[in-house]
C-alpha cells in the first residue's frame, strides 16, 4: 500500500501561482535558500508546476489561469507564507541583496519568533522567522492585548 503522504512530503503544501514560474524558481533559491524538487515543463518549454523544499518544507509553483490568480494578478493579497530559518537575520541580508521587496525589517516578536516580511517579485508575501524564546499561551494572550502587539 503506497505510504500517505508519499515519502519527503508534508501533509500541507501550498501551492502559488507565478507569471514568470522559472524566473520564480531562480529568486526563491537565491533569496531564500529554497531547493528545486521538481520541475515539469509544456510543450513550449513553460514550467508548468514545480516543487521547491526549505528543510521539511515544500511549496508547488505553477503558471496562473483563469481559475488561478496570483497576487499580480489580483491587485492585492490572499495570503501570506511563514517558514522558520536558522539565522533570520542573515536570511533578510541574503533576501534583500537578491532584491526581494522588505515588508518588515527584523524584530523580536510578542509570540518568541524573531522575523521579517518580503514580498517576491510577483507579489507573494513572506514571513521567515528564528524562534528565540518559549512564550506560554497565557503570556502571548497577554502581550497581544497590550498595546503595539503585531502578530506578524
Amino acid at each position: 500500500m503506497p505510504q500517505n503522504p508519499p515519502q519527503d512530503y508534508p501533509r500541507v503544501m501550498p501551492y502559488l501561482y507565478y507569471e514568470d514560474a522559472a524566473a520564480a524558481l531562480d529568486f526563491l533559491a537565491g533569496a531564500f535558500g529554497f531547493t528545486e524538487k521538481v520541475k515539469m515543463t509544456d510543450d513550449s518549454g513553460n514550467v508548468a508546476h514545480a516543487e521547491v523544499t526549505l528543510g521539511d518544507g515544500v511549496i508547488m509553483l505553477g503558471t496562473p489561469s483563469p481559475d488561478y490568480k496570483n497576487p499580480k494578478n489580483l491587485g492585492g493579497k490572499t495570503h501570506s507564507i511563514y517558514a522558520y530559518v536558522d539565522d533570520v537575520d542573515a536570511h533578510y541580508e541574503r533576501a534583500k541583496a537578491a532584491g526581494g521587496k522588505i515588508t518588515q525589517e527584523p524584530e523580536d516578536k510578542f509570540y518568541g519568533d524573531r522575523n521579517y516580511g518580503v514580498e517576491d517579485p510577483e507579489g507573494h508575501e513572506w514571513f521567515f522567522g528564528t524562534h528565540v524564546r518559549d512564550v506560554s499561551p497565557e503570556e502571548m494572550e497577554a502581550a497581544m492585548t497590550g498595546a503595539g502587539a503585531t502578530s506578524s
